[in-house]
């Protein structure tokens, strides 16, 4: 593609705003516009800059308003073996992990066949996360944001607790404004949260419950391991009537994959650094109150006991706490500012709570 002449970068602007002035530096290209409108015309022509591989950025000072033009490098393309290797190894951490766990459940109350019951755990927690990512995904393709293939990171199976880190999406386009800084980052919990509601009611509705003496007794001799449960999933336990006075629901594989959706989205939406919730506090309330509900947010974490979650924030914080949209100027939408309360209730229904549930 040929590089734009300074004429035609100076068109494109004309085509979208009355130009009061023109400057043109080392750097970039200066050109002063008027301010009326900004939002949507800016976003047609920041992603027609694009095209050409310009990036065009919307700043504001004493002398005016300004857009500034500037060369852009698009990332290369990643191999495209690596998310699909990533994407079979994921499985089979994951798979190895339910397998485990559905034998170990088997051997206080049969739940199934344990490859059955490994497979339910695979495209259960594959489910949430895919579906997690998918969100992101249709948010981006609705606002012509280029982006990656999920990357899925395999974890450590029945040692680690933990079979897969997640997954993560890389942006090969640019944000252009808070709104779409917002619906990329809402999107991802919300779809996937919907996913672990469902599997937490399916999960719940096949858990064994057991006498509380047996329960103390199985701690000490098999090992059962007490987790925190959420105010959500303690809802869908009590809607498959699985809250019984004298009775512990033991957690088959299946509704551990819900306690991880659970878990995931929680840390997700908390309003920190580059998570899906620092997206939506940066966005709401810009860079100043993003980095200090960045550090409440490791406090939080912390608190918790994510230390490992807390440290990890707190370090890659420090590297690169802002995500600058290309219009940093216009504002959030009324309804989309509305919804930061919704975001961070979320949140806390995720959030683990002192209520016990026992897993295997």
């Amino acid at each position: 593609m040929s590089i734009p002449t300074t004429d035609e970068v100076i068109n494109i602007v004309s085509g979208f705003f009355a130009i009061r002035g023109i400057n043109q530096t080392l750097n970039c290209l200066e050109i002063q516009i008027d301010d009326n409108y900004l939002a949507a015309k800016f976003k047609d022509m920041a992603q027609k800059m694009e095209e050409m591989n310009l990036i065009a950025r919307l700043e504001k000072n004493s002398r005016g308003t300004f857009v500034l033009v500037y060369r852009f490098r698009p990332p290369s393309p990643k191999r495209a073996w690596i998310p699909r290797v990533l994407f079979g190894g994921t499985i089979v951490t994951v798979l190895v992990d339910g397998y485990y766990r559905a034998v170990a459940t088997n051997s206080i109350a049969k739940v199934g066949d344990p490859m059955y019951i490994a497979i339910l755990y695979t495209v259960s927690l594959m489910g949430i996360l895919g579906i997690h990512e998918l969100g992101h995904i249709i948010a981006s393709k609705k606002h012509g944001l280029k982006i990656s293939w999920p990357y899925f990171i395999p974890g450590i199976p029945i040692i680690g607790f933990i079979p897969t880190f997640g997954a993560l999406i890389m942006s090969r386009g640019l944000i252009i404004n808070k709104n779409i800084l917002f619906d990329v980052g809402i999107s991802g919990p919300i779809a996937g949260l919907i996913v672990a509601v469902i599997v937490s009611a399916y999960g719940a509705s096949t858990s064994p419950l057991v006498p509380d003496a047996m329960v103390h007794d199985l701690t000490k001799t098999q090992g059962l391991v007490e987790v925190h449960s959420s105010i959500l999933m303690d809802a869908t336990i009590a809607l498959e009537g699985k809250h019984i006075p004298g009775k512990e629901i033991i957690m088959t594989p299946v509704l551990l994959a819900a306690w991880f959706g659970f878990l995931i989205t929680f840390l997700n939406l908390l309003p920190a650094w580059q998570l899906d919730g620092g997206h939506v506090a940066r966005s709401t309330f810009g860079i100043k109150w993003h980095r200090i509900l960045t550090y409440a947010s490791i406090g939080v974490l912390a608190a918790t006991g994510y230390f490992i979650m807390a440290v990890f924030v707190l370090a890659f914080s420090m590297k690169s706490m802002d995500v600058k949209p290309l219009d940093d100027l216009s504002p959030l939408s009324p309804v989309r500012r509305k919804m930061f309360p919704l975001v961070m209730a979320l949140a806390f229904l995720c959030a683990p709570l002192p209520f016990s549930i026992l897993p295997q």
